[in-house]
C-alpha cells in the first residue's frame, strides 16, 4: 500500500477551464487554480517551483465553494501532516481538483468515515484495528509468498508474447494478489475491484456513474463481510468480523470502508509506483545496468521513485478546525488547505537537485509520500516489502529488460487521482 498517506479517493470532477495565472503573483492578486499541467511524463508543473520560493502558502481557486490555501514547501506541508488543527474530516474529498458530484448525505451513506477521513480518537479507534496486519513480523512472515507471487508471474511474462506491457503482466497483478490474501478479497474477482477502482479514481465520471460505481463497491465489501461472519478465514476481513463479536464498536459499514481504502490503496498505488521505478531504470542513461552491478542501490530507487514520482499527484486535503499559521500566512478556521506532497518531495531546500532521479541519494526516504503524523500509511513497509522483491527478480530474470519503443510515446494517466503510467511497453531476451 503506498504512496497514499492514506490518500483520497474519487468524489469530485476536475476543473479544467481556464488558464492559471502565473505562479509569480503577489499576495494581493486573487487565487490561482491548482497546477496539473506537466511538462513532461515524470516532472511537476512548472509553476511549483516559483511558488514554492515565492509564494510557499499560495491562495488556492477551488472548483466549487470559497478559495483556500496551497502548501508546497516540505518543512509546511510536514508540519501541516501532524498538526491536530488542520482537520482530516471534511465532506467531500479532493474538491481542489473537481467540483463536488456527491452531497454529505449520499457520502455518509455510501461510506462512513475511515481512516482517510477522520481525527483522533475516532481514527485512533479505527486504525487500532488494521495496523496488526502490517507489523514488521507480519509483513516478513509474508515475503515468501509474495516472492512465490512474483516468480509465477514474471515466468508467465517470460513465457508470453513480446513485447509485453509490464503493467498488465506484472505491476498490477502482483500488489493485486498480495492485497488480495491479506485482505480477503479474492483474487478471482480483480477484474472486477480493478474496474471499480479505476472508475472511483478517474476525474471523469458523471456523477451518476459516480454513484453506481461507489454502490457497487460497497454492496460487493458487504457481501464479502457477511462471507466472512459465516466462514472465518486467517484474513484481515474474518479479524474485522472478529472485533465486532468480541464487543469492539464497529459496523459493517465502516469495514467495508476499511476494506476498500485498503484495497485500493494496497494494489493501485504499489503498482504505479512499479511502474515509474522501471521507466526511471530503463529509459536513457539506462540505470537498469548499473543496477547489474549494484544491487545495493535497490532500496534507493524505491525511495527516490517514491520522492520524485509521488503518486498522489494532487496533494492532500485538510480543513481549518481552529485559526492557525503557515509560513506566516494566517489561515482562519474552516479554511480548506492543500498540503501537495510532490511539491515537497521535490524541495531544494530538503533534497539537493530534487528534480534529478538519483538512487545514491542519502536523504531519499525522508520523503513524504507515505504521510506523516497520525496519517502516516499504515502498509508502508509491505510496499517497500513487495517493491524490493519484483526489481530484485526482475534485476535477476531479465538483465537485457528494454524499453520497446520510443520512451516519448508512454502516455502517463492525465484525469486519475493516482499518478502512473497508462502502459509500459518492453522487451528482453528470453
Amino acid at each position: 500500500m503506498t504512496g497514499t498517506g492514506e490518500g483520497p479517493l474519487n468524489e469530485t470532477r476536475l476543473d479544467t477551464a481556464g488558464t492559471p495565472p502565473s505562479a509569480t503573483a503577489g499576495p494581493g492578486t486573487g487565487p490561482i487554480p491548482l497546477p496539473v499541467d506537466r511538462p513532461g511524463l515524470l516532472d511537476l508543473p512548472a509553476d511549483f517551483r516559483l511558488l514554492r520560493s515565492d509564494l510557499p502558502v499560495a491562495p488556492l481557486a477551488f472548483p466549487d465553494g470559497p478559495p483556500g490555501w496551497l502548501v508546497t514547501r516540505y518543512d509546511d506541508v510536514r508540519a501541516g501532516l501532524a498538526d491536530p488543527r488542520l482537520s482530516s474530516r471534511r465532506p467531500h474529498l479532493n474538491s481542489h481538483v473537481r467540483a463536488s458530484l456527491i452531497t454529505s448525505e449520499e457520502m455518509t451513506a455510501l461510506r462512513p468515515s475511515d481512516l482517510l477521513t477522520s481525527d483522533p480518537p475516532e481514527h485512533t479507534r479505527l486504525r487500532r484495528l488494521v495496523t496488526g496486519q502490517f507489523t514488521a513480523r507480519r509483513i516478513n512472515q509474508l515475503a515468501p509468498r509474495i516472492q512465490a507471487i512474483v516468480d509465477e508471474h514474471c515466468d508467465a511474462l517470460a513465457s508470453g508474447p513480446r513485447p509485453a506491457d509490464l503493467i498488465t503482466a506484472l505491476a498490477l497483478p502482483v500488489p493485486s494478489l498480495v492485497i488480495s490474501e491479506l485482505l480477503g478479497v479474492p483474487f478471482a474477482d480483480r477484474a472486477l475491484y480493478q474496474r471499480l477502482t479505476a472508475e472511483l479514481l478517474s476525474l471523469e465520471r458523471t456523477r451518476e456513474q459516480l454513484l453506481d460505481s461507489k454502490a457497487e463497491m460497497k454492496a460487493y465489501l458487504l457481501g464479502l463481510v457477511q462471507a466472512r461472519r459465516t466462514a472465518p478465514a486467517d484474513d484481515l476481513l474474518s479479524g474485522l468480523v472478529q472485533a465486532q463479536s468480541t464487543g469492539t464498536p464497529l459496523t459493517d459499514d465502516e469495514i467495508a470502508a476499511l476494506a476498500q481504502l485498503i484495497l485500493i490503496a494496497g494494489h493501485e498505488t504499489t503498482a504505479n509506483v512499479t511502474g515509474l521505478a522501471v521507466f526511471h531504470l530503463l529509459r536513457p542513461p539506462r540505470l537498469w545496468d548499473a543496477l547489474q552491478q549494484r544491487p545495493d542501490l535497490i532500496d534507493g530507487v524505491i525511495e527516490e521513485t517514491l520522492r520524485i514520482a509521488t503518486v498522489l499527484q494532487f496533494g492532500l486535503l485538510r480543513v481549518a478546525a481552529e485559526p492557525l499559521t503557515i509560513a506566516g500566512r494566517p489561515i482562519r478556521a474552516g479554511d480548506r488547505v492543500v498540503l501537495h506532497l510532490p511539491a515537497a518531495n521535490q524541495d531544494p531546500a530538503r533534497f539537493a537537485d530534487a528534480g534529478r532521479f538519483d538512487p545514491e541519494r542519502l536523504n531519499a526516504g525522508r520523503h513524504l509520500s507515505f504521510g506523516h503524523g497520525p496519517h502516516h500509511c499504515p502498509g508502508d513497509q509491505l510496499a517497500r516489502v513487495e517493491l524490493r522483491i519484483l526489481l530484485t527478480t526482475m534485476l535477476r530474470r531479465f538483465p537485457d529488460l528494454r524499453l520497446a519503443g520510443d520512451p516519448q510515446n508512454i502516455r502517463a494517466h492525465r484525469t486519475r487521482v493516482v499518478h502512473g503510467l497508462v502502459e509500459l511497453p518492453v522487451d528482453f531476451t528470453p
